[in-house]
């Protein structure tokens, strides 16, 4: 039987490796929490919908960037359909044909949202480890 050949898959970043919900122990407990955007029509921007618009912004690709998270495409298109409604101006940008054929791209102001939603989502971090001093009982 012949094997199919798979390409590089997506080397994980840090954040990959960090669970959505962030967590500070202290002793025998855990204090956590999540944090996301909500829009008009629900979530506009979270924490795995950040880690797609990064994955996207170095992919070059809806598809790939689905693939990396082991998401399906569909899955994918209906997340970005939703941050581009929802949005000011749209965060995602993509080009069809042509001969290298179509991509993906973030808009400046989807850069902009990532950077923005990844400072908001450390300053909870930061908040947490302040507040899990509190768990003295």
């Amino acid at each position: 039987m012949m094997q199919r050949k798979r390409g590089p898959r997506f080397k994980p970043s840090a954040r990959d490796m960090t669970p959505a919900d962030a967590g500070v122990k202290m002793g025998n407990y855990e204090l956590k929490g999540r944090i996301w955007i909500d829009g008009l029509n629900g979530t506009f921007l979270g924490y795995g919908r950040a880690v797609l618009l990064e994955r996207i912004s170095k992919l070059g690709s809806i598809s790939k960037a689905a693939k990396s998270m082991d998401m399906s495409y569909r899955h994918a298109w209906e997340l970005i359909d939703s941050i581009n409604r929802q949005a000011r101006q749209p965060l995602v940008k993509t080009s069809v044909g042509g001969k290298k054929g179509g991509g993906t791209e973030l808009t400046e102001a989807g850069e902009k949202a990532v950077k923005c939603f990844w400072e908001i989502y450390e300053k909870f971090r930061d908040f947490l480890e302040k507040e899990s001093a509190s768990l003295q009982f």
